[in-house]
């Protein structure tokens, strides 16, 4: 049976993405649409690659996630100059091993550009901050005056995955000008909306999606205190308040909650024994909704 899937965005707790995507697998269920923000866009592009999970989690059992974290080099070796390049730069790593590395595994599959996959297979979702706008890839692209087929998926997922002031933002050079594009999280952390077609006609095929947190009256109340603080609540507020308004209880049926409360998406240190966990967390979870969905 064919469905929609839509996977949410939450940095290193992504591994628990791939634990869901390997229970519904095993029910049989063939994916017609993928479509994800942040860590959910690099699963939802590896699947449409054409991976499985097996392969997928092969994959991370050759990767060192520290490999993603690409400082630049400093001509000087004060804290200043690190804060100094933070401000120009924007970011603290550069991400671009995380785009190499994204490439090497989709060229392996013959993915390269869009042109490669099938018409409407993914959906990656991205934020224009210089224009204030979310920005989905690849069908927006022609409003920046490129062509669809053309452009690096892995290109797509490092925009998507630019968590801001962790990773530099990309900056889309286009004959329209520059573009800075961060993490599609900032604007929709869980992108179910692209395909909600209940309101608008028949709905062909189920759509289930797959949240790293928990539903929206189970979520713990932010304690602020200091500016620190109100400044971490400002930002998940931001990424999460466009997308709790959209899920409604007709939604929530045909979503798996992944709730990982005990790690921070920027953890690139995590062990082995802990990233199998979350895959395993995923797997055993999602396992457990798809017993009970009716689609």
């Amino acid at each position: 049976m064919e469905i929609d899937i839509v996977f949410s965005g939450g940095g290193v707790k992504g591994f628990a993405l791939i634990g869901a995507y390997e229970a519904i697998e095993a029910k049989g269920f063939r994916f017609k649409r993928l479509a994800g923000t942040s860590a959910g866009s690099i699963v939802a592009a590896l699947i449409a690659a054409g991976y499985t999970s097996r392969q997928m989690i092969d994959l991370i059992d050759e990767l060192e996630l520290r490999h993603f974290l690409d400082e630049r080099t400093l001509v000087s070796p004060f804290s200043f100059m690190k804060w100094l390049l933070l401000y120009w730069r924007m970011g603290l790593y550069k991400g671009q091993a995380l785009e190499q590395w994204m490439e090497d595994v989709l060229a392996a599959q013959g993915v390269k550009t869009f042109a490669d996959l099938p018409s409407d297979c993914l959906y990656i979702v991205a934020s224009d901050v210089t224009n204030g706008r979310l920005l989905i890839l690849p069908d927006d692209l022609p409003l920046y005056g490129i062509d669809p087929g053309t452009f690096s998926v892995a290109k797509a997922v490092r925009m998507s995955v630019s968590i801001p002031y962790f990773f530099e933002p990309v900056k889309l050079q286009t004959g329209r000008g520059k573009h800075v594009v961060v993490d599609g999280g900032v604007l929709s952390n869980f992108p179910l909306f692209l395909f909600d077609d209940e309101e608008k006609k028949m709905k062909k095929r189920p759509v289930l999606g797959i949240q790293l947190s928990a539903k929206l009256n189970e979520r713990p109340k932010k304690k602020i205190r200091n500016a620190i603080e109100l400044y971490e609540a400002l930002f998940m507020t931001m990424k999460e308040a466009h997308d709790a308004r959209y899920i409604s209880r007709r939604h929530e049926k045909n979503i798996v909650f992944l709730p990982v409360r005990h790690l921070l998406s920027t953890e690139f240190v995590i062990t082995k024994e802990e990233r199998d966990r979350l895959i395993e967390y995923g797997r055993t979870k999602t396992e457990q909704f798809l017993r009970k969905w009716t689609y």
